[in-house]
């Protein structure tokens, strides 16, 4: 069964799954149109993993509807897997197989396989071909498991943070490949932790928390949604106090150290605003080092809407 070009790849609508007393998912509704890539963001323990697990069909939701290629994938298992590439987070290999066994044992249970020896060739794995996979380096095992993912020439990806672990020339190939996969018409559903990387790939980002959508849109959407919004940033020595600067800028002006030595301020950025901050600078008697305006990014929108504590 091929999928009609007018049909989402995925459709998720109104997702409810529960851990005991605990929701993970609450009354999610998502939606992937074919041939594009969508990012899903959420902090640990937002609902992200069991909503994708769900899709795969590794998980029965306990409410709600969810349709993978037009199929119900609790129930379309096998049918779904011949028409799905899933790259998990960790690979899953047995530790003793060598690369090219492996990819060749996924290959085979494909009907019309990509040429394993291109495809490692392709993901710069061809002088690992003979290395067992617990020798790998995190960064290759990633590829690998990105490479049983599309050796099938799957219509759908899962790609569960498809960069960890890689350096920049592997990251970089791996962002092209996603790519060359949306130029071809396969769709992608991307979790991922690199807001640079969400906003690069992804046509489309959905961010959750709590089991909740609290945002959706391109990553241009989410980025300017409060158009005149902008942040200059700058380093200074830590624990300024922040007093007299907020009352000197103007009243929609807020501002913050980030972190130790890192300060932000949020509103509309104009030649003054910058003028202000570098005399109360002069003031403390501090440098204001690596200023720079820039608009909010990915990571700022996320950062927002999911708070900046650390959990675990």
């Amino acid at each position: 069964m091929t999928a009609r070009a007018d049909q989402p790849a995925v459709e998720v609508s109104g997702l409810i799954k529960r851990y005991g007393s605990a929701t993970a998912v609450d009354d999610l509704d998502l939606l992937l149109p074919a041939g594009s890539v969508l990012a899903l963001l959420g902090p640990n323990g937002a609902g992200k993993t069991t909503t994708v697990e769900i899709c795969e069909g590794f998980r029965r939701q306990d409410a709600g509807t969810v349709r993978v290629l037009g199929l119900d994938p609790a129930t379309h298992g096998p049918a779904l897997r011949a028409r799905v590439g899933v790259m998990p987070q960790g690979g899953g290999a047995y530790p003793g197989v060598r690369v090219d066994e492996m990819l060749s044992l996924v290959a085979s249970c494909a009907a019309n396989p990509l040429d394993v020896a291109w495809l490692l060739d392709i993901l710069g794995l061809d002088s690992a071909r003979r290395t067992p996979y617990k020798r790998l380096s995190g960064g290759q095992q990633q590829r690998l498991s990105l490479a049983c993912a599309l050796v099938g020439r799957p219509e759908l990806v899962f790609l569960d943070e498809p960069t960890a672990g890689m350096d920049p020339q592997a990251r970089r190939l791996v962002w092209e490949l996603v790519e060359a996969l949306r130029t071809d018409g396969v769709s992608v559903l991307l979790t991922t932790h690199l807001m640079e990387e969400a906003e690069s790939l992804a046509d489309r980002v959905v961010i959750i928390d709590h089991g909740r959508v609290v945002a959706q849109g391109s990553p241009g959407e989410l980025t300017t949604s409060a158009a005149d919004e902008q942040r200059l940033r700058f380093q200074a020595r830590r624990g300024l106090d922040l007093t007299l600067l907020t009352v000197a800028l103007p009243e929609d002006c807020v501002t913050e150290e980030t972190t130790p030595g890192h300060y932000l301020v949020n509103g509309l950025i104009t030649p003054q605003v910058v003028s202000t901050v570098t005399a109360w600078c002069a003031q403390q008697g501090v440098l204001a080092e690596s200023l720079q305006v820039s608009k909010r990014s990915l990571e700022d929108v996320f950062l927002d809407l999911t708070g900046r504590e650390l959990r675990s």
